[in-house]
């Protein structure tokens, strides 16, 4: 079970939790009901969007155009779409 996926007809929602100005880009695990993802990039200007959208695109291997912002645009609590993706496939990637 993946509290932090969602299904949809689009593809797949994924609730996260950014920790900006990591060392390295990973995945941590949960946090409450949220992957938790460590980022090097610092939380001005959209970078860390820009960058939270362009590691999830590449762990779930689609392009980043496809992976879009759904909510938290100044949070640290935020919502992903990842079109064309299946719940499955998320799951398989995210959870490993």
């Amino acid at each position: 079970m993946s509290p932090y996926l969602q299904g949809s007809e689009d593809g797949v929602t994924i609730n996260v939790y950014v920790q900006p100005r990591a060392s390295k880009n990973e995945v941590v695990g949960l946090q409450g009901d949220e992957l938790k993802l460590r980022l090097t990039s610092p939380p001005v200007e959209g970078a860390a969007n820009k960058l939270c959208r362009e590691f999830l695109a590449k762990l779930l291997g689609v392009a980043k155009g496809r992976v879009i912002l759904v909510a938290g645009d100044k949070s640290r609590h935020k919502r992903l779409l990842a079109r064309g993706v299946t719940l499955e496939q998320a799951r398989r990637v995210l959870n490993s």
